[in-house]
């Protein structure tokens, strides 16, 4: 009886797979990667098969209305593993996520003229440009329909 509603929460994703992304909360632009950990919690027995982190910035412009938004994948890092879980043992996971940065016409301008990097700041805050940065962990268990995301904002300062 009670194997039927264990079968139930696991298609529904009910007490599945918890993951936790453990670094820091700012990241310095000029680092080559992000490194951290992923924690793995379970209420029952799973098997990790594969893990992708992405790294996403949102970028926004533009007032109301008018407001622009796009989200593109800076970095992807696509882990496959037979990790198993549960518990009584949860499991942890080093990673090292590459920073791929894009540069718009803008930003490159004004990296590489002194005068042009205050029009570009201007520019930029009358627009109301503003990018939000994200790390992403998209976690496929062994005979699950649904994956387990879990997302973390990060901070990438100069």
């Amino acid at each position: 009886m009670f194997k039927i509603f264990d079968k139930i929460k696991d298609v529904l994703g009910i007490e599945g797979l918890r993951v936790d992304i453990l670094t820091d909360e700012q990241v310095s632009k000029r680092d080559e990667a992000i490194e951290g950990q992923l924690l793995f919690h379970t209420k029952s027995d799973k098997i990790i098969q594969t893990i992708t982190l992405n790294l996403i910035e949102k970028y926004k412009r533009g007032r109301k209305e008018e407001q622009m938004i796009d989200e593109y994948t800076l970095s992807t890092l696509t882990l496959d593993v037979n990790v198993k879980v549960t518990e009584e043992q949860p499991a942890k996971l080093d990673f090292s996520l590459p920073i791929n940065l894009l540069q718009s016409e803008m930003d490159r301008l004004a990296d590489k003229n002194f005068i042009a990097k205050n029009l570009v700041r201007v520019a930029k805050k009358i627009k109301q440009v503003q990018s939000d940065y994200r790390l992403e962990a998209i976690v496929e268990v062994k005979g699950s329909p649904l994956n387990t995301v879990s997302k973390r904002p990060i901070i990438l300062k100069k």
